[in-house]
């Protein structure tokens, strides 16, 4: 070999040491604030004991809110640092990132494919291939917000929901830096007031959002970006003014967002005007948090420092250790076990922390050439993307497994019971699929309380000319309508539910062959604080209006010439039973997944109410003894979740009962 080549490579060589180091210089000159790290771990913890359901931490999902205002901050100082030295670079930038996020979010992905493997229905292997496509694209967020609904799959068995956060930071990343160093000509003013422009609309969109579709509010970027660019802004203002000594600010900052933790609720809507005060505190502690005042002293402790720089491992570990432990007990954790689980997360998040952030973090102790980097997580990002694709095309790998096989069959047993047809849900429709003649005798109405009677009718009277009309969540009350957006029923949703109730009442009108209607709905929404009338109009709940309404809709129904009869909820414990029927089943286990009727099931008491407008049905009657329910017959599961009554379940109750000539008899002799 020349001496010329020799030299090449070693200035080669040279010159990537140098990068190097120039990379390790502007991470380590940024001035170390201990009592960040401290806001970390109280964040990350207020996230944990909320998953934990510590009914203490109620509001602890604001730990979230928190980690967006610090991740704007930290992001947008390391961006200042850059331009205002003139060594931007996206390619740097983005090393920088995937060093951050990328080893630790892969590693606790790898580790999470052979508990699912082993431990998962197909149903739940499937939801989980899919979601480690959208966590390796970084649209995870996307994908859970269109995973969500009422028969959506349980939140309690995704172990990569909460990557939805990471999704939303890394959309951040992609725009934001593009965005600084396009703005940054026109000037620190103009860039300032750029950012307060777009947080003040994402603000707005925020607090309009959750009224409509609480859900798309909660994970899409639109509504979270004025969370970031608070950090921000926080970092323009440090950079310019210095960190501030005000310890009343700053301890008012701290209270916010304690108080948060501790009052906020599931039925506080986030994002919104709400998150202001977490969002507004974290800000006030990081500009006015001097390291001499009470709350960096604080905040600087060595035991929140050190939660605080494990604080993104353990974020990343609590979930699925959490969730794979719901999916393989039948019952719900016990405030012991999640304090064991909790103790088991942060264990794991130290030796991630260790071997595996750390050393990737530093370009000198792992993968040096940034290229190599980014070789390894396309390769990374491709393996898990290749996986989630089999395992969703599979259905969750039935095809490729014995065993997978065998747990289809038994989740099939339990599947969304419909009614008729899927055909049957949404929004009103004419569907053939609905109904089993053109000139049906019977009309089932009400929502999916309504919809899983379906095939107890029809066991109880073969080839019935029958009509299935149902919405889930809509209970078939007359212009009106529960509105409560944090559970999905937003102001489309309200509108929607009273226009298909309409609707059907209409084609009742015109249709000449009806003779008895079938109501069902278990009310929930009578607990709710808000209701919705045809004219648009916001009322608080009152029992004697709703009282009324009901009456005016059973007096339009019957002067139609039709009977009508209400058929009650199903007794309902608060768990799956769905569930444990699976796990009793495929794993052979003796016991009872049976229970005692709940005292607390506040709907039935409005349905009594109703009794004096019209007859009941009661299904506890059928399925309880006393106070004693069943959750099989014989090998039947009855149930299919908490309350929804499974196919067969429908099928045996109805044929065993003989539901249509009860039901009937009830509807015209009233």
């Amino acid at each position: 070999m020349s001496p010329h080549g020799t030299t090449a490579k070693s200035n080669e060589r040279g010159g990537r040491r140098r990068n190097l180091d120039a990379l390790t210089v502007r991470i380590q000159t940024m001035k170390y604030r201990p009592e960040i790290d401290g806001l970390r771990a109280l964040a990350v913890l207020a996230v944990i004991m909320f998953h934990a359901e510590f009914k203490w931490f109620s509001g602890g999902f604001i730990g979230v809110d928190v980690f967006f205002v610090i991740s704007g901050y930290l992001i947008t100082t390391i961006l200042i640092n850059d331009l205002e030295n003139q060594r931007f670079s996206v390619t740097g930038f983005y090393e920088r990132r995937a060093r951050r996020i990328l080893p630790a979010l892969f590693f606790v992905t790898l580790i999470c494919i052979p508990f699912a493997w082993f431990w998962m229905l197909p149903s739940q292997m499937m939801n989980f291939s899919q979601s480690l496509v959208a966590v390796s694209l970084f649209l995870s967020n996307i994908f859970f917000w269109t995973q969500s609904g009422y028969f959506a799959p349980s939140a309690d068995a995704m172990p990569m929901l909460h990557t939805w956060s990471l999704a939303v930071e890394e959309q951040y990343y992609v725009v934001f830096p593009v965005f600084l160093l396009l703005a940054w000509r026109l000037g620190r003013r103009w860039v300032v007031g750029l950012i307060v422009i777009i947080a003040l609309i994402s603000l707005l969109l925020s607090e309009i959002g959750w009224r409509r579709d609480a859900v798309a509010n909660f994970y899409l970027p639109h509504a979270r970006i004025w969370e970031l660019l608070a950090g921000s802004i926080a970092a323009f203002v440090v950079r310019q003014y210095g960190v501030q000594r005000n310890n009343l600010a700053a301890l008012s900052g701290l209270l916010a967002i304690i108080t948060c933790a501790f009052v906020y609720d599931d039925q506080t809507p986030i994002p919104s005007v709400y998150a202001l005060a977490p969002v507004l505190g974290t800000v006030g502690v990081i500009v006015f948090a001097d390291a001499q005042t009470w709350v960096a002293r604080l905040l600087g402790t060595r035991v929140l420092v050190g939660l605080g720089l494990i604080s993104y491992s353990a974020y990343l570990w609590h979930q699925p250790v959490f969730a794979f432990a719901r999916i393989r007990i039948d019952e719900s954790p016990s405030v012991w076990l999640y304090l064991g689980l909790i103790v088991l997360s942060l264990g794991l998040a130290v030796l991630s922390w260790r071997f595996v952030e750390t050393p990737f973090r530093r370009p000198r102790k792992l993968i040096r050439h940034r290229l190599t980097l980014f070789s390894m997580c396309a390769a990374a990002t491709a393996l898990f993307t290749v996986f989630g694709v089999l395992g969703s095309q599979t259905q969750g790998f039935v095809t490729l497994s014995q065993k997978q096989r065998d747990l289809a069959e038994l989740e099939r047993r339990v599947e969304i019971n419909y009614g008729m047809s899927p055909d049957c849900e949404w929004a009103f429709n004419l569907s053939p699929n609905c109904e089993t003649s053109n000139a049906p005798e019977l009309l089932l109405w009400g929502d999916s309380y309504a919809m899983h009677l379906y095939q107890g009718i029809a066991a109880s009277k073969p080839g019935m000319a029958f009509k299935q009309h149902t919405i889930s969540s809509c209970s078939p009350i007359l212009g009106l309508a529960g509105w409560n957006p944090i559970e999905g029923r937003g102001f489309d949703w309200v509108k929607n539910c009273i226009g298909f109730n309409n609707a059907v009442y209409e084609w009742l009108q015109a249709s000449e062959s009806v003779e008895f209607v079938i109501l069902s709905s278990p009310f929930d929404w009578v607990e709710s604080e808000k209701i919705i009338n045809a004219d648009g109009e916001v009322l608080d709940i009152n029992p004697e209006f709703l009282d009324q309404q009901f009456s005016a809709t059973i007096q339009k129904i019957r002067a139609l010439g039709v009977g009508v009869v209400l058929v009650s909820p199903t007794p309902r414990s608060g768990s799956d039973i769905g569930k444990c029927l699976s796990r009793k089943f495929h794993h052979s286990r003796n016991g009872s997944c049976g229970f005692d009727y709940p005292n607390d099931q506040h709907s039935d008491d409005f349905v009594r109410g109703l009794e004096k407008h019209v007859p009941v049905y009661w299904l506890q009657d059928d399925i309880c003894v006393g106070r004693a329910c069943v959750a099989e017959m014989n090998g039947v599961m009855i149930y299919r979740d908490s309350g929804h009554l499974s196919k067969e379940g429908s099928a045996h109750l109805g044929a065993r009962n003989q539901w249509y000539d009860r039901m009937k008899n009830l509807a015209v002799q009233d």
